[in-house]
């Protein structure tokens, strides 16, 4: 049983979240989640007591339009999202609406670790890089930001053969990370001009599909100018701030480039995502700092008051820690 701290809880810890706002207090952060079914509702036909499951942070509906009529369940009209809309992971007990509809078994040789790293950040960039990028073999990938999400868009890429993928980021010991987990090329755009130095290492081409998992406006500017003609720009990256990027629609057009939004996952794609750590071909521990008790994973969350770290921090043990002075 696991739940990871994400730089998402900060934001919405920090008033950054409406869903959060709209629910109120008191409330309970947490969306990475993995653990073990203790009691099962009434309408509850596909999982049973002791199972060991697994869950992306967006629960749909099924029902709604985007979910019925256009397979879009990654905007589903009704979502949930356990940390956001209700209540989250930090803590002992959470109740999973939806169950049959979004949870899924973890294979024996996934830990529990594994699985609660895979549902935000793997399986955000999942879809932002298979299924909205289109990324395989063939494929020039140019990565702008290399945070969690950046660095498991990296991973996911490798996984899936990419030819060349280059992560872009302003911190060094953030590049380091990225080559060290997949990218074949990284650049500091804090002391390179990053359009100049990936149209260099693309040959004058741009990149195929380039992703902005930072979500600056520098980021996604840099992402659009850095794509080919005919390629695919993806914004992942979700903004914070009123600082919006500006957009060359006559170079859009004229370049006919795609420029595709990407949310979440679908929580059918999980066991596909499960099947890649199962495999060994996608590695979430490598991503993975340092194990900590529930009480230490809200200090963790605190200090991203002063930055995030490079790599995640996990909760592991929610019940005999250490009492809180507060």
């Amino acid at each position: 049983m696991a739940t990871c701290v994400c730089r998402s809880d900060w934001h919405g810890w920090k008033g950054h979240d409406s869903d959060i706002m709209d629910h109120g207090l008191p409330f309970v952060p947490g969306h990475e989640v993995s653990g073990i079914i203790v009691e099962v509702g009434n309408d509850v036909t596909k999982f049973k007591l002791g199972d060991r499951v697994a869950v992306p942070f967006i629960l749909s509906c099924g029902q709604c339009s985007m979910c019925s009529t256009h397979n879009r369940p990654t905007i589903c009209e009704k979502q949930e999202q356990p940390g956001f809309s209700m209540y989250g992971s930090y803590a002992e007990y959470l109740a999973l609406p939806r169950a049959d509809r979004n949870l899924s078994i973890i294979p024996d040789s996934v830990s529990f670790i594994e699985a609660a790293a895979l549902g935000c950040r793997f399986t955000t960039a999942f879809r932002a890089v298979v299924q909205q990028g289109g990324v395989a073999s063939h494929t020039t990938v140019a990565i702008f930001g290399c945070g969690g999400l950046g660095l498991s868009c990296v991973m996911i890429a490798a996984a899936y053969g990419a030819k060349q993928i280059i992560a872009i980021d302003v911190s060094d010991l953030a590049l380091e990370k990225a080559k060290e987990v997949g990218a074949t090329d990284v650049v500091n755009a804090k002391t390179k001009d990053a359009r100049k130095k990936v149209t260099e290492l693309t040959k004058g081409m741009g990149a195929d599909v380039t992703i902005d998992a930072a979500g600056f406006k520098a980021t996604c500017e840099d992402a659009i100018h850095c794509t080919r003609r005919g390629g695919r720009m993806v914004q992942v990256g979700l903004p914070i701030g009123d600082q919006n990027p500006i957009v060359p629609m006559g170079m859009i057009a004229g370049k006919e480039l795609e420029i595709v939004g990407s949310h979440g996952c679908d929580a059918s794609d999980m066991p596909k995502i499960l099947s890649l750590v199962e495999s060994g071909k996608l590695d979430p521990k490598k991503l993975i700092e340092r194990l900590v008790t529930l009480e230490q994973g809200a200090k963790a969350l605190m200090d991203m008051d002063f930055g995030s770290p490079i790599g995640m921090v996990m909760i592991t043990q929610f019940t005999d820690a250490p009492q809180s002075k507060y």
